[in-house]
């Protein structure tokens, strides 16, 4: 065997593939999503996150059983690949592949305003509205500086991706306990101002009553449907399946204790944020909202972190870095499958000599990540989740369809009461597919356009390959192309 075709080594433990799913699931949808689902749902956003957790978990059974019979990197593409057509299987890793990369790019852009907006905390650079351009070295040209940021922390972590798998791992972990322990300390803070008298203070008259007037109980289901990507995220690490240790046991463990992790901290979080500055008050401070209501109630002078509005401020910073992170891990997982198995040109499916990551894979994946910056952030947010839904449906398709023609397929892992978490998860995405496509018509057509682009895209590059003798019909272990990912 080549160098360009061996396998990825297994460098990460149970730990590292749970952080992987909570740093993308904690990321900056609870900063950024928590305001919208207050706007539309009222203090039943609460419920929302509670709801969405329910819904991805049906999913995340079906995830749990694929990765434990299928160990495979590349997630859902993976398990579709195995279960489904060549077309099927490659429109699942192609809309896969660039909602992880769009959803890189949004992370991106939430990453810099966050940073700059912590560089003025101390009094470093003036606050993010009124930093100018940053200029391009050795260019006579300058860009944003939202913008700039935005591109220096994916070429940051491409790197770290690019160079050492276990490094990127480590990162992961670290960055991800640190704004897990942030959040803490918020949701601790919250409550102990319970019963202070101020106005500010936390109080569950607040959810008194849970459904005000103009909002019923409906409400909830559009507000589930844009803010479901912050419930993204643990399906990343079926990505890294073969660079985990163990796979069968730990990455079905990974997915339950990441997704139980996910949301016990985002309803605690919401709690807590709805319960001082009420629905409206969260509404109105949009994205600010979390760190509008810890300044509320957390003390001043605190050591190296000032107060509660810049202890949030420096989690929304870490919680980006790691959903960025997460998302380069993944998506360049879903290109180096689909090049081993020939779906995408075949040197992308290569580990590299020196490094032992799929490097080709993560810089085609990053250039794409790149240019997504340019898109509008709602926009992309909403393709995204789009496309995640559609997955997801797959995904439990998949497992009633394995279950049904391979019956004695070894399964470690078996979902309980099979088919209904299969059956109900297809079910609740459809319908959660179909209000943001209705929502979606209403107020953002250029997402639908972008995905429609993008499906039609990847079926004309679906028949230039085959064309070319290096699509699903092509050998992906021919000696041809042993060496072209060595880099």
């Amino acid at each position: 065997m080549s160098a360009g075709d061996r396998a990825p080594a297994a460098e990460l433990g149970l730990l590292d593939a749970t952080m992987i799913g909570m740093g993308a699931m904690i990321g900056a949808g609870i900063f950024v999503l928590t305001g919208l689902a207050a706007e539309i749902a009222g203090p039943a956003a609460i419920l929302v996150f509670v709801f969405n957790g329910i819904v991805t978990a049906f999913t995340g059974l079906s995830y749990a059983e694929l990765a434990a019979s299928i160990p495979k990197s590349g997630g859902g593409y993976a398990f579709v690949r195995e279960t489904f057509d060549d077309l099927p299987s490659f429109l699942m890793g192609w809309m896969l592949w660039f909602a992880y990369m769009i959803a890189g790019g949004l992370y991106a852009l939430g990453f810099a305003p966050n940073f700059l907006e912590l560089l003025h905390v101390y009094g470093i650079t003036a606050a993010p509205g009124e930093v100018g351009a940053l200029a391009v070295p050795l260019l006579p040209v300058s860009v944003p500086a939202a913008v700039g940021l935005a591109l220096v922390a994916v070429a940051l972590l491409v790197t770290v991706n690019a160079l050492s798998t276990a490094a990127s791992g480590s990162a992961e972990t670290i960055f991800t306990a640190v704004k897990v322990a942030i959040l803490v300390v918020f949701v601790a803070f919250g409550f102990l101002s319970a019963g202070g008298g101020g106005e500010t203070s936390f109080t569950f008259q607040q959810f008194d009553p849970l459904f005000p007037a103009g909002n019923s109980a409906f409400s909830i289901l559009p507000a589930m449907g844009l803010t479901f990507i912050a419930f993204e995220g643990y399906d990343l690490i079926t990505t890294v399946t073969e660079e985990v240790e163990n796979p069968r046991e730990n990455i079905p463990r990974a997915i339950f204790y990441s997704l139980g992790a996910t949301v016990i901290v985002y309803a605690l979080v919401v709690v807590v944020a709805i319960g001082t500055l009420g629905a409206e008050g969260l509404a109105e401070a949009g994205e600010a909202g979390i760190a509008a209501a810890a300044t509320s109630f957390m003390p001043t002078g605190l050591p190296i972190i000032q107060n509660g509005g810049a202890l949030i401020v420096f989690g929304a910073v870490f919680s980006t870095l790691t959903a960025l992170n997460a998302v380069v891990i993944a998506s360049s997982r879903v290109a180096f499958s689909m090049g081993r198995e020939g779906q995408l040109l075949p040197r992308i499916g290569r580990i590299h000599h020196r490094y032992g990551t799929p490097f080709l894979a993560i810089l085609v994946s990053a250039v794409v990540m790149l240019g997504s910056v340019a898109l509008p952030t709602e926009s992309a947010g909403n393709v995204s989740s789009l496309f995640f839904l559609l997955s997801f449906i797959v995904v439990n398709g998949a497992v009633i369809k394995l279950r049904r023609e391979r019956p004695d397929m070894r399964r470690p892992y078996e979902m309980p009461y099979y088919p209904i978490p299969a059956v109900l998860g297809i079910a609740l995405n459809l319908l959660l597919t179909g209000v943001l496509v209705v929502y979606l018509v209403r107020t953002d057509p250029l997402a639908l356009a972008l995905s429609v682009g993008w499906i039609l895209a990847g079926v004309l590059a679906y028949y230039a390959l085959r064309g070319r003798g290096e699509g699903p019909a092509a050998d992906p272990t021919d000696s041809s192309n042993a060496e072209a990912g060595d880099g």
